[in-house]
């Protein structure tokens, strides 16, 4: 792993906003807004943190455009059944460990998600990290790739939301 890779203060603070709006938009429960935040070619995976590891492509979840992601929201929104929850979002400050030709943004945070059901306390529900791919678009900021790379092998039995 490499280190930190300074940007200056304005792309900084930029990345800092995208970060904190998308944990504003999933744990507000705006699921239109969430496809948002990603480009139209974007990847999304949930995935455990042995299989990243080891190069093993098995995800939890797996989108590969920002049509599948509107696709999970109308599926959240009009078909999936479940328990309703909140959940809320703590992230770290975002790390930028490179930016490659395409002067995109590679950089990695560390997250916890606490999911609260309507009868009962809140509970740990994931943690791990994310690592990123970051565009500018005309839009701003946008994740080409999201990888949310969680660490405990033993998860719910469904993830419904976003993490």
């Amino acid at each position: 792993m490499s280190g930190p890779v300074r940007v200056d203060f304005d792309t900084w603070q930029a990345l800092q906003q995208l970060y904190s709006d998308y944990a504003l938009a999933v744990d507000s429960g705006d699921w239109d807004l969430w496809p948002t935040f990603f480009t139209a070619d974007c990847v999304y995976k949930l995935q455990p943190r042995e299989n990243h590891e080891r190069g093993f492509p098995l995800a939890t979840l797996a989108f590969d455009s920002q049509a599948m992601l509107r696709d999970r929201v109308y599926g959240i929104k009009e078909t999936l059944f479940h328990d309703p929850y909140y959940q809320r979002h703590v992230v770290g400050a975002p790390v930028v460990r490179r930016i490659d030709e395409q002067g995109r943004l590679h950089s990695e945070a560390n997250y916890a998600v606490f999911r609260t059901k309507l009868d009962g306390p809140s509970t740990v529900f994931n943690v791990g990290r994310y690592l990123d791919v970051v565009e500018r678009t005309a839009q701003g900021l946008r994740f080409a790739r999201r990888l949310c790379i969680y660490d405990s092998e033993m998860i719910p039995n469904s993830i419904i939301y976003p993490i």
